[in-house]
């Protein structure tokens, strides 16, 4: 039996149209609703249900609507498109709406067969999205099938939220905690690799043997690698031995990763280079093996690798598409309203009489404990060291922190070797801005070198405690001036610590002293991943919850959330209680709130040093003033070496158990012992800067040219719509659908609507999308124009669910007359108004076409859809047709004058009786469309001939007119002529 149905055809079926889809076979349809989106889709079998062919009914002339109805129809179709037919599969299928330059690494990866990029754009441009985008578009093409996402344990979650939330991609969590309740449902000899299509993997959990070859042998063809910086090492590492082994294990992984040629592979790192050329080799061998030795002081070497290498700082997409990036306008411009620069300040505080005496005498204890270890051998001095720099930085911190480490053993105690203690005491000394195990990294260290911690320790301990509350402890009551202050101007602020006992100190002690409308929370290792997120989202469920614009956030953290985890939509100020000991840090810590999304222009930081404590004051001046005045003259933030950074702390604990927290700071630099020491670290940290500068300038991206972005951007506007047609869209409807709409006179485009007014269904469809609680106590909901929405608010971009929702309400009722309730969009209209000279009719028509598209993994059949205007003068026997630009202006014509009921009547009937002699045009349209479709695929992949050899785009014929409207000019025509005006 052959296919009755062809592929892009509408048949009818339980009572509705359907589009035939190219997975039907002779005894079986596959069909999706006409106008519907994948999730409908239903299998119909022809044996046993009813189905014919089915025509697009023609519109009514009896249902006519005003001067507004083209223009919300056209929008609510396009709204709904989730197959559009251009080159970017994915894009009306997402629910984020990508900002231009985010498209560039998706063009670079569709001109490769085999994709291989290093993403290393800034950090908070989004990264994550720019990957999510290419994995998208790839599976949509069928050019991967699998994939799988390797990053940090704390960034599982949040990496299966984003890929769930904006990508459609539901990916399972390979973790050590979920992987022994994934390996019971495998079947025998099957691996987790290959039963589950997309995997989100821990690289803790891969480091393991068993789990490592496992997923090599059954490696998903699409492979994202997270922070990818942390999966190499320097040929001449002098990084910890721990973390340098760690990278090894994970850089062999990648290395067999990668050497699979048909591979698809991301890198994504904010950090490519690190001022190490040899781990950035590494990193470019991983991309393609020639680009680790490849002359990149050649012009031919810079070229192979623009084709992998993307790289852009805020300053490069603050504003894109303009006149400056070679285009011959500015009206395709886009600005991404990134923060501008951070306000900063360092704030200081001096400790109390009795602080001040408790630290004179933690010193006294280290420095002999030092002296006495020295004379013990050199395993006894490095434990010794590395649990007095515990003590001192537990000190400083918080009298909790204190408490806790002077009654815990030091890890490095149980050491064997001097080399084993460094091992041990290193990473939970230090403030590594390589160390990717931040999992552990916030518990207080251990001062005790025994079980049982001496009598000296535990006076200190004792003392420590009693030191508890603002009081005694001028940190805390200097912090709760500091946060009452940003409370007042209206922010909603991090408190950053080093220590899990300081931040849940910090937690009970501000409990009640911020205000009653301020609601505080805690987040530390102690908690997982998950329940972090967790908790911080029902942080903001409480503020939001009361309604109140005055309620204020304030979350205290450790540094398990210093890396990769978005808090830019909740809060927008950053409190450093802890001085880091690598500016690095500081950077990592801010950057999870000054990001693409931040409502705030401006975040707020502030740092928080002791000024008399010996410690802050020396390391703020030596590290944190180089680091930002590198900052300042070349642009751009460079990380401090680990070496660097523990280079000066070495030398300020040193100089601190020689001379106590009294000595002078010029003292420090002036000893001989360190001076050698301190000019090789500024030369290598200014010769790792100006690496850094040059490597951004010299590799910037080139192999995408922004007139190349532009005109694929007008591509998807054109076929999908902008943001400003989705605004005025929504207020539009909702005003139409007697929803009680609030628009500020602030200019910033935000608006309230209240649905309680609007139909039932329109009620329903919002509560699934902004919750029942929301929707049932009839509360304002929030339209923003920001991406960076809320709880309970809605993004104006078409692929927000709660537009979606209106989108469909609003298609539904127009093509449904019998609708109860108000119907903002019909299907005919007839306007008299002073935009035309001459009698003009509007068509909306929506083509469908069948696209047959090669890709690696064989031809891919798919049916596609796109919306378009056609205007013509006169009547439809000797139509002169008009270009798409004058049709889409119709749209903005106004009524200027009233039109009589019977006139109009007679002119829709006319111009829907005229449908038959259009249909030769509409048909040549459609081929036209077509040609541009299939010369629009093969521009995007232009380089890779072999993909674009069996392109084939065919239109379906008829096409559906969806609307007809008539624009009569101010003199009305005669009811009786055949006259064309």
């Amino acid at each position: 039996m052959s296919l009755t149905y062809t592929a892009g055809s509408l048949v009818a079926a339980r009572g509705r149209e359907w589009v035939v889809l190219p997975e039907s076979a002779a005894d079986m349809l596959v069909l999706r609703p006409l106008g519907g989106s994948e999730d409908d889709i239903a299998a119909v079998f022809p044996a046993f249900e009813d189905v014919r062919p089915a025509e697009f009914a023609a519109p009514s002339a009896a249902d006519l609507g005003d001067q507004r109805a083209a223009g919300l129809l056209r929008t609510a179709l396009r709204i709904g498109f989730r197959s559009g037919a251009g080159p970017f599969r994915s894009l009306a299928s997402i629910a984020v709406e990508p900002r231009a330059y985010q498209l560039v690494p998706l063009l670079m990866a569709l001109r490769q067969r085999t994709v291989r990029l290093l993403i290393s754009d800034d950090v908070g441009i989004g990264k994550t999205v720019e990957a999510g985008l290419i994995a998208k578009e790839l599976l949509a093409q069928g050019e991967a099938t699998r994939l799988a996402v390797l990053c940090s344990p704390a960034l599982a979650e949040q990496w299966q939220g984003e890929l769930r939330e904006k990508f459609g991609i539901d990916a399972e969590l390979v973790l050590a905690s979920t992987v022994s309740r994934l390996e019971r449902g495998l079947e025998l000899g099957q691996s987790l690799f290959d039963k589950h299509q997309f995997t989100i993997i821990s690289t803790d959990f891969i480091k393991s043997t068993r789990h490592r070859e496992d997923f090599v042998r059954h490696c998903p063809d699409l492979v994202i690698v997270d922070e990818a910086h942390t999966c190499v090492a320097a040929d001449d590492t002098t990084q910890g031995a721990a973390s340098s082994a760690s990278n090894q294990l994970r850089y062999e992984l990648l290395r067999r990763v990668s050497a699979d040629a048909d591979r698809h592979l991301l890198l994504l790192t904010a950090t490519p280079h690190s001022g190490k050329e040899s781990a950035f080799r590494n990193l470019l061998g991983l991309v393609r093996p020639e680009l680790a030795t490849v002359d990149l002081e050649s012009t031919a070497g810079r070229a192979k690798l623009a084709e992998h290498f993307v790289a852009r700082k805020r300053a490069d997409v603050r504003e894109y598409l303009t006149k400056e990036d070679g285009l011959a306008d500015d009206s395709l411009v886009e600005r991404t309203a990134f923060p501008s620069d951070r306000w900063t300040k360092d704030e200081k505080y001096r400790l109390t009489p009795a602080y001040r005496a408790l630290l004179d005498d933690a010193i006294a204890y280290a420095r002999d404990r030092v002296q006495a270890a020295d004379a013990q051998g050199r395993r006894e001095a490095r434990i010794a060291w590395w649990s007095v720099i515990a003590l001192l930085r537990s000190m400083v911190s918080s009298p909790a922190a204190a408490a806790q480490t002077l009654k815990t053993r030091s890890e490095s105690a149980t050491a064997r070797t001097a080399h084993e203690a460094d091992v041990l005491g290193a990473p939970v000394a230090s403030d590594s801005a390589e160390n990717d195990r931040l999992e552990g990294m916030d518990v207080a260290p251990g001062a005790a070198e025994s079980e049982d911690a001496g009598a000296r320790l535990l006076d200190l301990a004792q003392r420590a405690a009693q030191l508890v509350g603002p009081a005694e402890d001028a940190k805390l009551k200097a912090l709760t001036g500091h946060l009452k202050k940003l409370i007042a101007e209206g922010y909603h602020p991090i408190v950053f610590c080093r220590y899990i006992p300081t931040a849940e100190y910090l937690a009970e002690q501000l409990e009640g002293k911020l205000g009653k409308k301020t609601k505080i929370a805690a987040v530390t290792g102690t908690l997982s991943p998950q329940q972090r997120l967790e908790r911080i989202e029902q942080l903001a469920a409480e503020a939001a919850e009361d309604g109140d614009p005055a309620v204020r956030r304030v979350l205290i953290a450790t540094d398990c959330l210093s890396e990769g985890v978005n808090l830019q939509h909740h809060f927008d100020a950053v409190v450093h209680y802890d001085l880091a000991w690598n500016p690095t840090r500081h950077d990592q810590r801010e950057g999870r709130v000054d990001r693409y999304g931040q409502k705030r222009d401006q975040v707020r930081v502030i740092t928080m040093f002791g000024e008399d404590n010996g410690i802050d004051g020396k390391v703020l001046e030596v590290l944190f003033q180089k680091h930002r005045q590198i900052k300042k003259d070349l642009g751009i933030s460079v990380s401090v070496p680990d070496e660097t950074a523990s280079g000066v702390t070495d030398a300020v604990v040193e100089w601190l158990l020689l001379h106590g927290r009294q000595g002078s700071q010029e003292s420090l630099f002036e000893m001989d012992t360190h001076q050698e020491s301190f000019e090789r670290i500024e030369r290598e940290w200014s010769s790792a800067a100006e690496r850094e500068k040059t490597s951004r300038s010299k590799y910037a991206q080139r192999a995408i040219h922004p007139e190349e972005v532009a005109r694929e951007v007008a591509a998807v506007r054109a076929a999908l719509g902008g943001a400003d047609e989705v605004r005025g869209f929504t207020l539009e409807a909702l005003r139409d659908l007697e929803a009680l709409v609030l628009e500020p006179r602030d200019g910033d485009g935000d608006f309230t609507a209240q649905a309680g007014g609007a139909p039932a269904g329109l009620r329903d469809a919002l509560a699934a999308t902004l919750g029942g609680r929301l929707i049932e106590e009839d509360r304002p909901i929030p339209f923003r124009t920001t991406p960076a929405i809320g709880r309970g608010e809605a993004a104006l971009v078409r692929t927000d669910p709660a537009i979606g929702a209106i989108a469909s309400y609003v298609l539904d009722s127009a093509l449904d007359a019998n609708t109860p309730g108000p119907r903002p969009a019909r299907r005919c209209g007839v306007v008299t108004t002073d935009a035309v000279g001459i009698r003009t009719t509007l068509l909306l028509v929506r083509y469908r076409f069948h696209l047959t598209l090669p890709s690696r993994t064989g031809e891919r059949q798919v049916v596609a859809e796109d919306a378009r205007l056609l205007a013509y003068e006169g009547m439809p026997a000797r139509a002169r047709w008009l270009d798409d630009d004058a049709a889409a202006a119709l749209l903005a014509a106004r009524a200027s004058a009233n039109t009589h009921e019977q006139l109009a009547r007679n002119q829709i009937t006319r111009a829907l009786d005229g449908l038959p002699d259009l249909s030769a045009h509409l048909t040549e349209y459609g081929t036209h469309l077509a040609a541009e479709l299939d010369a629009s695929h093969r521009r995007v992949r232009k380089a890779n001939e072999e993909i674009v050899r069996g392109l084939k785009v065919v239109p379906q014929e008829p096409a559906d007119v969806l609307g007809v409207y008539v624009y009569l000019p101010q003199q009305p025509v005669s009811l009786s002529s055949g006259a064309e005006a």
